[in-house]
C-alpha cells in the first residue's frame, strides 16, 4: 500500500502543478476588463475578431495581444477560415476556474460555520457560568 501511495504522491503533484498553473493563466486573462468583456461577448457565441474588436477603441495588434493572452489560457480557441478568424469560448477551461472557486468558498463556509459554532458554545458555556454563580454582576 505504502509503495502504491508512494508512486501515486509524484503524478498527484504533477498534475496539481499543472493544474495549479492553468489556474493561474486563466485568473491572469480574466485579470483586465477587456478579457472580460471578450470573454463575456464569446459567452453569446463564436464571433470573428473584427465583431470582437469593434467596441474597443484600441488599434487591432493590441487587441490582438488580449486575445493571445485569451487563447494561451485556455478561455478561447480561434480558426481561421479564409481571411477571417473567428473565436469562440472553451467552456471546459472556465469550469475549472469555476470549481476552484466553488472548492475554496466550500473551505471557507466550512470554516465560518464551525467558528459559528466554537462561539455559540463559548456563549453558552459563558450563561451556564452565569446561572451557576448569580452573585456575578
Amino acid at each position: 500500500m505504502r509503495r502504491l501511495l508512494r508512486a501515486a504522491t509524484p503524478s498527484i503533484l504533477s498534475r496539481m502543478a499543472n493544474q495549479s498553473a492553468q489556474l493561474s493563466e486563466v485568473f491572469y486573462a480574466l485579470g483586465d476588463p477587456t478579457r472580460c468583456a471578450i470573454v463575456s461577448v464569446l459567452g453569446n457565441g463564436p464571433a470573428s475578431v473584427s465583431e470582437l474588436a469593434a467596441p474597443f477603441t484600441m488599434a487591432l495588434p493590441s487587441f490582438m495581444k488580449h486575445l493571445a493572452v485569451l487563447e494561451r489560457s485556455g478561455l478561447i480557441r480561434s480558426n481561421k477560415v479564409g481571411r477571417v478568424r473567428t473565436c469562440e469560448l472553451q467552456p471546459k477551461t472556465l469550469s475549472l476556474a469555476e470549481r476552484w472557486i466553488a472548492e475554496q468558498r466550500a473551505t471557507w463556509e466550512a470554516r465560518t460555520d464551525r467558528m459559528a459554532e466554537f462561539v455559540e458554545r463559548l456563549h453558552q458555556e459563558e450563561l451556564a457560568h452565569d446561572n451557576r454563580d448569580p452573585g456575578k454582576p
